[in-house]
């Protein structure tokens, strides 16, 4: 069964297993390789280290590097198995705000096609009003029908279609009331309700 943990050393071989999987030099998005740095990532040492940086990035006390903002991290895991990565930042810079939103997720190419990436969106939106969001912000390529899914399914309501330094993005905000329940999905049940 699915869950959301905090990353960790301790799953190196299976995060290594779906490293794999993706082509040289994919984009993960969500899962902080931003932040690897010199770090040799096939080695524990450098894998522990990278984590811990991804780890400290949700700590408002600390500051984090230029063009970065404050983030909280997770994996998606099922037992030991790495399944995928999805972040919520806590707010946005002008980058993030034209094409990278408040939340980027990505679930290892053998690991879809089974609702993961909705389950996790679904789960962290419920965390974002404790960072004080009530609204979010998510963005995938224009042509990633999946991800478009996701996200509509989860409560998004397409805001625009623009062209980014990163390629076109669909634009899609996420209103959500106090427990983090989207508000136009909400509006749509009590619709079908009716």
């Amino acid at each position: 069964m699915a869950e959301l943990i905090a990353p960790t050393g301790r799953l190196h071989s299976s995060w290594l297993t779906a490293r794999d999987e993706w082509q040289s030099g994919a984009h993960q998005d969500g899962a902080g390789l931003r932040l690897v740095g010199d770090d040799d990532l096939d080695s524990p040492e450098g894998f522990a280290s990278w984590v811990e940086r991804l780890r400290k990035q949700s700590d408002r006390s600390l500051p984090v590097g230029e063009g970065r903002v404050h983030a909280t991290h997770w994996w998606i895991v099922d037992g030991e198995t790495y399944l995928g990565a999805i972040d919520l930042r806590h707010y946005l810079n002008a980058f993030l705000l034209e094409g990278g939103g408040h939340i980027g997720y990505s679930i290892r190419p053998s690991a879809r096609r089974r609702g993961l990436a909705s389950w996790a969106l679904g789960t962290v939106l419920l965390k974002a009003p404790a960072l004080g969001l009530d609204r979010v912000l998510l963005t995938c390529d224009d042509g990633n029908v999946g991800s478009a899914r996701t996200i509509e399914s989860n409560g998004g309501v397409l805001d625009d279609v623009r062209s980014t330094e990163t390629g076109v993005k669909r634009r899609y905000w996420i209103t959500l009331d106090d427990t983090g329940r989207s508000h136009s999905l909400m509006a749509a049940t009590r619709t079908v309700a009716s």
